[in-house]
């Protein structure tokens, strides 16, 4: 009995420390605007401004290249796409296209390219652009022909302002930029204790950058705290927002503020107490928040702000249980998963090893941006460069926590036909580039890479035909 429980001590330890180092580090910055962003979506957005462009109808010309223009701006991860997929997806948007736009955003984003090149080579960022947008509008095709999609007015002036600095508040709290995060003032707040303070959090969650392991800070803390309190006040300040605002509404909206200027703070625990540095991205957090407020109070309808909150409060209540679930399971499976097992198989350009990468991308899920240094360890170690790749493409992409929110969203038959496409696409993408690294000539590669589509193309009208079939028999 008591092997089995320091057996799994460890195991749910690591599952914890996961959940929250994503907590103090991810939540706030990024996912909290994108929750904002998402019920901005589907409470303001006229339907005919998203099917215009992404619907069913559009031209598919027009719909997936729109589709991939607008993820590649943002630089988010998995779990932050997805409650934007479904705002894109709850007004209309065909799911071919948010389906383009969930694959291409964390795959192949503008920083995520430049990270890549700089860190890997710019052949790698080359190919993961190039593979992601073509096997991006692929997928998109794909299931769409599969499932179809269910099927002008304008936005309004202050409704599109609204929304825009939304999204320029989580550009500002998300991307790596000097200007952002470098602190321009800075200044000491005296707390003797806070050292001591951190160095038992770094016992308790340890802090590994070669392994990914994110650890939780003094400041972290605090906001994790701050999250638990905005949850408790939106509860009962939010749940009934559409019956009008309360005291609640107020307190859980101040609260959020706070805890965003906060997370933009830069605070660094010293032997005399807790170096506060404000940084470029607390200054714009600060405008965006300033601006969201003017536009709020002036140009918007008490209605407007109602069906925003309430919006923004379901997309939470379906996703963050899930994600919270997900990220402790994660966190779980990566105390029993070795990164040198991945690299032992992933030496050579072979199937498995393209299949390891697109399994170590799923099951040692990390944040935005930090695949690319793992990545760069994987290739110090011996990984080729092909797995590396079908890594870089599926990583982004899939996680179990992001498995179960897509699910939640479209249905598990689609979520997991998607995964099933993302994994295949993956695996082919680290297989083409790996094998032109080895010197295969580029004519027997696009025959390869014909003979493929050929296939899936017949299997795939096979599949429509007999769906046909079912639907007219019914």
């Amino acid at each position: 009995m008591d092997t089995l429980l320091f057996s799994i001590l460890p195991v749910l330890h690591g599952g914890l420390g996961n959940l929250a180092a994503y907590l103090a580090a991810h939540v706030l910055l990024c996912l909290l605007p994108a929750f904002f962003i998402a019920g901005a979506m589907a409470a303001l957005i006229p339907k005919e401004t998203v099917t215009r462009f992404l619907g069913r109808n559009s031209s598919k010309v027009v719909s997936y290249p729109a589709a991939a223009a607008a993820g590649s701006l943002l630089a988010v991860c998995s779990c932050t796409i997805v409650p934007l997929f479904a705002g894109i997806h709850k007004k209309g948007a065909g799911l071919g296209p948010a389906v383009t736009f969930l694959f291409f955003a964390p795959a192949a984003n503008i920083l995520a390219l430049v990270y890549t090149g700089g860190v890997i080579g710019p052949d790698l960022a080359i190919a993961r652009f190039v593979l992601s947008l073509v096997f991006g509008v692929g997928i998109g095709l794909i299931m769409a022909l599969l499932f179809g999609a269910a099927g002008a007015q304008g936005m309004g002036r202050a409704a599109r302002l609204f929304l825009l600095v939304w999204i320029a508040l989580l550009l500002a709290g998300t991307l790596k930029l000097g200007v952002l995060t470098g602190s321009w003032l800075q200044f000491e707040l005296p707390v003797p204790a806070a050292q001591a303070w951190q160095a038992g959090l770094d016992q308790l969650v340890p802090f590994d950058a070669a392994k990914g392991e994110e650890g939780v800070s003094v400041q972290g803390v605090v906001l994790i705290g701050l999250l638990l309190a905005i949850g408790l006040s939106a509860w009962r300040g939010i749940e009934n927002i559409q019956n009008g605002a309360n005291r609640w509404t107020g307190i859980s909206l101040a609260l959020i503020a706070v805890t965003l200027l906060l997370a933009a703070l830069a605070i660094r625990a010293t032997p005399t107490g807790l170096r506060i540095g404000l940084t470029g991205k607390f200054f714009g957090v600060a405008l965006a928040l300033a601006v969201l407020l003017q536009i709020g109070r002036r140009h918007m309808s008490e209605d407007e702000l109602q069906d925003w909150l309430w919006e923004s409060w379901r997309f939470v209540k379906q996703i963050f249980p899930l994600l919270v679930a997900g990220v402790f399971v994660v966190g779980m499976v990566r105390v029993l998963i070795r990164p040198e097992w991945i690299e032992s198989l992933a030496g050579a350009n072979t199937l498995q090893g393209n299949l390891a990468g697109v399994a170590f991308g799923v099951f040692m899920y990390f944040p935005t941006l930090v695949e690319v240094p793992i990545a760069r360890m994987f290739l110090d170690l011996g990984m080729h460069r092909g797995p590396l790749l079908a890594y870089l493409m599926a990583d982004p992409e899939l996680s179990l926590q992001s498995i179960l929110i897509i699910s939640a969203i479209i249905g598990r038959r689609k979520a997991w036909t998607y995964v099933a496409l993302v994994a295949l696409f993956s695996t082919v993408a680290g297989l083409t580039y790996g094998a032109w690294m080895d010197g295969t000539p580029l004519f027997v590669l696009a025959l390869g890479l014909a003979g493929f589509i050929a296939a899936l193309t017949a299997l795939l009208s096979l599949a429509s035909r007999r769906q046909t079939a079912s639907i007219k028999g019914v």
